[in-house]
């Protein structure tokens, strides 16, 4: 059709396009006016071409000529035969000045350059409040010039603008006093980069501190996931009212202490402080050659332990008696005597008051459930409050318990030479027989690699015994690994056991054996042969050159995730749905990865759910699913729950807040606007990012998983056995098929209460 033809082709205005005179008398045209010129060239010379009639050869090529050029005008980039500069660069079309990250949308429309910002390099403020953070004297300054030129002109301290700057230019110290009253209240943001969800960017309340550097508390390390080998981070300034009263009211880092993924809290203390708190509760038992002082003592009060600890009657480790407030069956406080350790009276002085005696080893995982106990219990500034104390505790008694990395802390497994020994004559017999012929080349490496992995798993689980009995539990290291401060098993496996089985290096799309089958049977406490460590420098690479690919990758997920989920919001309160999914607690083989419970709490239930074996009802269809009614489900047996799903709702725009359930970032139910979509799209971008940099940390170590060897029933019943074929072991039965199930069947009414597949 006509309108498909380019009549009139628009030309953008000067301004876009740019001649800059170069020093020298020459210009420096910009791309597009080059492209607007081989344009005009070529119409002027078809239109005289028309003119005097020339052949029909010539008029074609000259059309084509013509077409090309308004092409590449249009989008150079795609042709293969794109139009050069002299140097041999393609120029920039109209499509290449829009696109790609570089382009005018995402470089000048959507990100700016912002005034009053700065960016310096993070240490840690280990006495700052959780809403505070240190902002260097100089940063300060020039951040709230503004402020400050106001306030002296107001004061009278000078009468113009420009000699206000000078003022603050030469940081004359009058300016001090008042900086101080300005950053009361006026809250400033921080963010690190790379910024992959929400939490990357806090509000915090300045401080001026001296030095070059931003000071920042240890506990938002984890949101930020910031850590002080030499990170950076920006600082931005609020400006408007409105601007200060959102950074204060929503984004302040004492109000964002859950993670939106999955309502845990992520302000948890970490490395030093878990350490420390483990240190302080952990208990020590007397034994013949060591008596701890005032074991198996009773007192009246906590303060009573602690009036005595000071009076070294007791020591801090010994296990006494003593009056606490505990929780009761019906989830009363009452008082009670309990057996708990000194340290532990220590910590509980900290715990706010509506919050029962805390009776745990504090590793890391037990502090995420107690902080979440507490911000159930008590109140956000509550909460703020027992982190910090915890905080300064931590500290103070990773400290004075003198905790090191120590050379005779790193203990060699007993048993390691006469496992190693057994397994080598194994694998040598598993040799004799493929050589004899009596096994197949892959039946032979599939064994060699199971001898091996079983002797490393035996000696790893030795050595944990052992490190955990070494000096009576207060051994550095396992000290360390258990309280979840530092290290992985894996580590100091590889430490002070043996360095296993290591992956091979790998071309993609290469489907070889993936582990080289003679381990390495050395560890870095004895030091690696010359092969050993040419063998493992493999998976050491590999960890480097995967960190450095892959963040990229999951960062670009994350962009296009956003972009699909964007427009999900909240935007009805219920849609009526009569659909739903059904959800049961994600396992692996028998495993149980997530319960039942917490993946149905904060959700809502669609049908009526009754108690199997009373058959009373429990909740009715269509209530909010609290953790309480979880846990009941849960208790009575129930396997299955069909709740109301984002998945199957039936808003016409977004989703309705029925489907939703609660919003884990506040833990109250979800409010109408709540931009879910966003939230989900981070929360999946968010981790992918750190799945890659966990590579880099086990340094190409294989691993291979255990399955495991039992089950335990909740109910009392008949088993009945589901398409299992057996054969007879030495002294147990082996199942041959794969697809058997046990089942456990009430014997009157024959209702099934469990099943279980037996892999």
């Amino acid at each position: 059709p006509e309108w498909s033809v380019i009549q009139y082709l628009p030309v953008i205005p000067p301004e876009l396009r740019p001649l800059v005179p170069l020093d020298g008398g020459r210009f420096a045209s910009s791309d597009l006016n080059d492209l607007y010129r081989r344009v005009i060239i070529r119409n002027n010379r078809l239109k005289r071409l028309l003119e005097i009639k020339a052949p029909e050869v010539i008029l074609r090529n000259e059309k084509r000529m013509l077409q090309e050029a308004v092409d590449s005008l249009f989008d150079n980039s795609r042709k293969s035969n794109a139009v050069k500069a002299e140097g041999g660069r393609a120029l920039k079309s109209l499509s290449d000045i829009l696109k790609g990250k570089q382009g005018r949308f995402r470089q000048n429309l959507l990100g700016k350059r912002v005034d009053y910002s700065g960016r310096s390099v993070i240490v840690v403020g280990p006495n700052l409040k959780l809403h505070e953070c240190g902002i260097p004297k100089a940063m300060a300054a020039e951040l709230f010039k503004p402020f400050i030129i106001r306030k002296l002109i107001e004061r009278g301290i000078v009468k113009t603008v420009k000699s206000a700057k000078k003022l603050v230019d030469r940081k004359d110290p009058v300016i001090w006093e008042i900086l101080e009253n300005i950053l009361k209240g006026h809250p400033v943001m921080l963010n690190r980069a790379p910024t992959l969800h929400r939490l990357s960017i806090q509000a915090f309340q300045p401080i001026m501190v001296e030095g070059k550097a931003i000071q920042l508390h240890p506990l938002v390390c984890g949101a930020f996931n910031a850590d002080f080998d030499g990170d950076q981070m920006a600082v931005h300034v609020p400006l408007s009212h409105a601007a200060i009263l959102e950074a204060q009211l929503l984004m302040l880092a004492s109000h964002n202490m859950l993670n939106p993924q999955d309502g845990s809290p992520i302000t948890l203390p970490s490395q030093d402080m878990v350490l420390g708190l483990y240190y302080l509760t952990k208990e020590r038992a007397s034994t013949e050659e060591n008596k701890v002082k005032g074991e198996g003592m009773s007192f009246y009060s906590p303060e009573e332990v602690i009036i005595a600890y000071n009076e070294k009657r007791v020591d801090l480790h010994a296990s006494v008696n003593v009056r606490a407030v505990v929780e009761d069956e019906n989830g009363q406080l009452t008082s009670k005597r309990i057996k708990t350790t000194v340290g532990r009276v220590l910590f509980n002085r900290n715990v706010p008051d509506k919050v029962p005696f805390i009776n745990d080893l504090l590793t890391k995982k037990s502090l995420k459930k107690i902080i979440g106990g507490i911000i159930e219990r008590t109140d956000i500034p509550t909460t703020a409050q027992f982190l910090d104390d915890i905080k300064e505790m931590g500290f103070w008694w990773s400290f004075r318990g003198g905790l090191s990395f120590n050379l005779g802390d790193l203990i060699t497994p007993s048993v390691k030479i006469r496992t190693l020994t057994m397994a080598q004559e194994e694998v040598d017999e598993v040799w004799e027989n493929y050589n004899m012929g009596l096994i197949t080349n892959n039946e032979r490496y599939n064994q060699i690699i199971d001898k091996w992995t079983y002797a490393d798993n035996k000696i790893t689980d030795n050595l944990m015994k052992e490190l955990s009995e070494h000096k009576g539990g207060f051994n550095s290291v396992y000290m360390m690994l258990h309280s979840g401060a530092r290290g992985s098993k894996q580590q100091i496996k590889q430490l002070c056991g043996l360095r296993g089985l290591m992956a091979k290096p790998r071309k993609s799309g290469d489907t070889g054996a993936a582990i080289i089958e003679n381990p390495i049977l050395s560890n870095f406490l004895e030091g690696l042969s010359v092969q050993e460590y040419f063998i493992s420098t493999h998976g050491a690479r590999k960890g480097l050159a995967d960190t450095a690919l892959k963040t990229a990758d999951a960062g670009y997920l994350t962009r296009r995730l956003v972009d699909v989920a964007q427009d999900v919001i909240i935007h009805e309160e219920d849609c009526n749905t009569l659909r739903g999914i059904e959800t049961s607690a994600l396992k692996d083989n028998e495993k149980i990865i997530e319960s039942l419970a917490s993946r149905i709490q904060g959700r809502y239930s669609l049908h009526n759910i009754y108690n199997p074996v009373t058959d009373e009802i429990i909740l009715e269809g269509g209530e909010y699913i609290s953790p309480k009614k979880a846990e009941e489900i849960e208790d009575a047996g129930i396997e299955i729950v069909t709740i109301r799903s984002v998945l199957t709702c039936e808003s016409i725009k977004g989703v309705c807040n029925k489907c939703y359930g609660k919003n884990l970032a506040t833990g109250r139910i979800a409010e109408k606007g709540d931009a879910v979509g966003i939230i989900a799209a981070q929360s999946i971008g968010e981790p992918g990012t750190q799945l890659t940099l966990r590579t880099f940390h086990v340094g190409g170590v294989a691993a291979v998983s255990k399955s495991e060897s039992e089950l335990v029933s909740k109910f009392d019943g008949k088993l009945e056995f589901d398409s299992m074929r057996f054969t007879q072991g030495q002294n147990e039965t082996v199942v041959l098929s794969r697809s058997g199930e046990i089942r456990i069947v009430d014997p009157k009414s024959g209702k099934i209460y469990v099943n279980h597949h037996i892999p």
